[in-house]
């Protein structure tokens, strides 16, 4: 069975076509003003009706405020609310009753202890998605998509109730090492098919989901 991808951080027409045409089953948009792969809700309304069904379109907030959240689904409609801040699982539960919408997680890893918060969030977001914990000390970190890798033994045999995502430094040159050790079945992608911060490239989606497909 292939592996369920996610291509995030999508800003153009040709982009999003390329990560559908090449088979992911999530695309998302990221609607983080400091990210260099931000988009409009207006940006994303023009690239939601692109979307066939049975592709999830995601909306990645951080910390957001529901007036926030509800401007964004006015104009694009999604199917996910991916949530990459600190938001407590109150406010995970509470942001899926309030919109009507599933949720993913996202938990930052660098050691085993940081699985712990993990366990705070199964069972109240609908996926979990593990991602690298930049170092302190890091300039310009982003909530998400720095390209860090964390160590995908961390996760490998861990079982938990919700289905979740890899993400964090992923490309088409790590994926199959990343899956095999992690034990992941679904990942999630955007540094890694990029040309530039926020710069999607259409050829390096397709070599990314290419190897997703195989394996």
């Amino acid at each position: 069975m292939s592996l369920l991808v996610k291509i995030c951080g999508l800003s153009t027409a040709e982009t999003v076509l390329a990560a559908i045409k090449g088979g992911a089953a999530m695309v998302g948009f990221v609607f983080y003003p400091p990210s260099p792969r931000y988009v409009t809700a207006e940006r994303a309304a023009s690239l939601v009706p692109g979307v066939p069904s049975g592709v999830d379109r995601v909306g990645l907030f951080v910390d957001a405020e529901d007036a926030a959240i509800g401007a964004v689904l006015e104009q694009a409609p999604l199917d996910l609310l991916q949530l990459h801040g600190s938001e407590p699982p109150e406010r995970v539960a509470d942001l899926r009753q309030r919109f009507g919408l599933p949720t993913i997680k996202a938990i930052k890893l660098s050691a085993p202890d940081d699985l712990e918060l993990a366990a705070r969030y199964d069972g109240v977001a609908d996926w979990l998605l593990f991602d690298a914990k930049p170092p302190r000390n890091m300039a310009g970190v982003l909530p998400g998509g720095n390209g860090l890798v964390f160590d995908w033994q961390l996760l490998a045999g861990r079982r938990f109730q919700r289905p979740w995502l890899l993400s964090g430094g992923l490309n088409a040159e790590n994926l199959a090492e990343a899956a095999k050790t992690s034990g992941a079945m679904a990942v999630d992608v955007s540094s890694g098919v990029e040309s530039a911060p926020g710069k999607k490239d259409p050829a390096r989606i397709r070599a990314f989901l290419d190897v997703a497909r195989r394996l």
